[in-house]
């Protein structure tokens, strides 16, 4: 088990700036654009021209993960303009929260009195750097379909509805969903995603690293580059990022071990014999007694 030391050293060690915290800067300056284009064109699987950058808010008063917003018009390989918001945020209802958080970007870009029509297909990506529900993956995508609840049958466009929207799918007008959970990956990389992702866990990006965005990323998000103010408030950052992932990891494991004691109640209840119940929870014959 490593020590809180030692788990700063680590995140200390990068040469280059993580990217919660860089999303900050990546906002302030068109020739950044590329990193965020990179991650995007690997992300949705194809080209991404990012055309503006609307806004990005920050609160201030949070020490232990800032949270932002960041809302950008996109170009895609067919010319579509799309809206793509990016959060980094850790809340106990974040579910609700990417709700929230694109049902304002839907509403912020469409001006009163305007057509449904022109309401914009819109991407949220959040990017989590907490424990946020339970799954084996590290990377989720949802989208909104419509399925008939007696044929089982998915809902369709009309043909003059393909043509006039330029998409060939229902879903394809509706927003959909990334959810990155960076913190459970803990591989070697082994595709352009895993080695974003691996930067987006470590703040380190491996000299072989080959995917877009990544090169633009040594080269403007270098430590030597902040300012001395900005490095300390960057430090500080790192100092929290270690006591938010001890305090998870602490959870984590008082979960583990109150289902063991759980179990090992359910079993004493149901008659079994302290030889099995010790060979189920792991518990020792002091522990049982004292169930």
């Amino acid at each position: 088990m490593k020590t809180k030391q030692e788990k700063g050293d680590e995140l200390m060690a990068s040469n280059y700036i993580r990217f919660d915290w860089a999303m900050k800067r990546l906002s302030r300056n068109k020739a950044n654009f590329r990193i965020l284009e990179g991650f995007l064109s690997i992300l949705f699987n194809e080209a991404i021209t990012i055309l503006d950058i609307f806004e990005t808010k920050r609160n201030a008063d949070d020490d232990i993960c800032e949270r932002f917003r960041i809302n950008l018009l996109i170009q895609n390989t067919k010319g579509q303009q799309i809206l793509v918001e990016i959060q980094n945020n850790n809340e106990y209802a974040y579910y609700q929260r990417i709700i929230f958080g694109l049902s304002k970007t839907l509403t912020e870009y469409i001006n009163r009195g305007e057509g449904y029509d022109k309401v914009r297909k819109v991407y949220s990506v959040n990017i989590v750097y907490f424990s946020l529900g339970n799954g084996k993956d590290i990377v989720y995508h949802g989208k909104t379909e419509f399925r008939g609840i007696h044929e089982g049958d998915i809902l369709e466009l009309t043909p003059f509805q393909k043509q006039t929207f330029k998409v060939s799918q229902v879903s394809q007008l509706y927003p959909e969903y990334y959810i990155l959970k960076v913190n459970d990956f803990n591989q070697v990389a082994k595709s352009p995603l895993e080695e974003w992702i691996y930067y987006l866990n470590t703040g380190d990006i491996p000299d072989n690293a080959t995917a877009p965005g990544l090169h633009e990323a040594r080269e403007r998000l270098k430590l030597d580059r902040m300012k001395k103010e900005e490095l300390a408030a960057y430090y500080r950052h790192l100092d929290n990022i270690v006591i938010l992932r001890d305090n998870i990891y602490t959870e984590r494991a008082e979960g583990r071990e109150e289902e063991r004691y759980s179990i090992a109640r359910n079993l004493k209840q149901l008659g079994a014999s302290e030889e099995v119940i010790i060979k189920a929870t792991g518990l020792s014959s002091e522990e049982i007694n004292k169930l």
